[in-house]
């Protein structure tokens, strides 16, 4: 996968000559995770911009480029770290088109990895996109393979709005194939990965891993279960969740943010409900990061994080009407 993204970029780069990007280290050491590898030997030092350790101004910096009509592309190192720039994303990058009437674009993309499940403890290893999710202005984005990685970063990049486009540090190593001809994956398009037709578990990212390997069990036991990926937070394609489990009945999401307030909860959960609730047989559940930040000890980390066991769980409940 991040091979896949480090693709996209230069591609975009090479295609759009003001593409800027900015971040601490992309260009001398390809970023902490190698994801702008050959980007400063390509463009050299004034597109591939190494920026000191200020989220603040690299967000505000990319910001000022965008509604100067270069597309800003900021790295974020861990995105923990996003919670230091969010004056400017949220509160400058999400509202300028809107208090501008349209007259100001802001082509914007603030990408980066969240870093769960490798034991980087609480200030390294949070699910943020529920913040971003509530910010009208931005688009979210959280791939969870290669494919799937490259064609939203390169729609990202060309949109005219701010995306917040959140990868993985898990995700950086998984395979997959991706085409080698040109292709965009749309932005706001859920992908449904495998269909079924007892139960649907929705996720996206990290988790998504998570969902199919419980999907496995499930079937192994004889439940059929239909699992999307939802790719964009958002904007949420919530027709094709109110199909699946209009279809289905029944229905978990699973999330790693916080399950008080997060995307699983607050947003999926209830707009799902709403629409879909005359064809449910089984009341919606939810998986998420448990109520405490995440520990260091891996064992603890493994206990607070959604697991295969618990969707499996969950989903035998909801068969049995629980």
């Amino acid at each position: 996968m991040a091979q896949a993204l480090n693709e996209a970029l230069h591609e975009e780069m090479a295609a759009e000559p003001r593409s800027v990007i900015i971040g601490e280290d992309i260009r001398t050491n390809g970023g902490l995770f190698g994801v702008t590898t050959g980007l400063g030997e390509q463009f050299g030092p004034q597109r591939v911009i190494d920026a000191p350790i200020s989220e603040n101004t690299l967000a505000g910096f990319g910001t000022g480029l965008a509604i100067r009509g270069y597309r800003a592309i900021v790295e974020i190192q861990i995105f923990d770290f996003a919670a230091l720039a969010m004056d400017q994303i949220c509160n400058r990058a999400a509202k300028l088109r809107y208090m501008t009437g349209g007259q100001l674009t802001v082509p914007l993309v603030v990408r980066g990895p969240s870093a769960s499940r490798i034991g980087l403890a609480a200030q390294h290893s949070q699910s943020l996109e529920g913040w971003f999710i509530q910010a009208p202005g931005l688009k979210v984005v959280t791939p969870s393979n290669p494919h799937d990685a490259k064609g939203l970063l390169k729609a990202a990049i060309r949109d005219d709005d701010p995306v917040i486009f959140i990868e993985h540090r898990l995700l950086y190593g998984t395979s997959g194939e991706v085409p080698s001809e040109e292709y965009i994956v749309p932005i706001g398009k859920a992908n449904v990965v495998r269909e079924g037709q007892d139960i649907t578990l929705i996720s996206n990212g990290v988790c998504m891993p998570v969902v199919l390997r419980a999907a496995d069990q499930l079937r192994n036991e004889g439940i059929s279960a239909e699992v999307i990926d939802l790719r964009t937070l958002k904007p949420l394609d919530i027709d094709t969740l109110v199909t699946s489990v209009s279809k289905t009945g029944r229905a978990i999401v699973v999330n790693e943010g916080n399950f008080v307030g997060g995307v699983a909860s607050e947003v999926i959960s209830a707009l799902v409900n709403s629409e879909a609730f005359y064809h449910l047989a089984a009341p919606i559940r939810r998986i998420g990061l448990k109520d405490v930040p995440v520990p260091y000890a891996e064992q603890l980390e493994v206990a607070v994080l959604p697991q295969p066991d618990e969707v499996v769980s969950m989903a035998k409940a909801q068969m049995r009407g629980e």
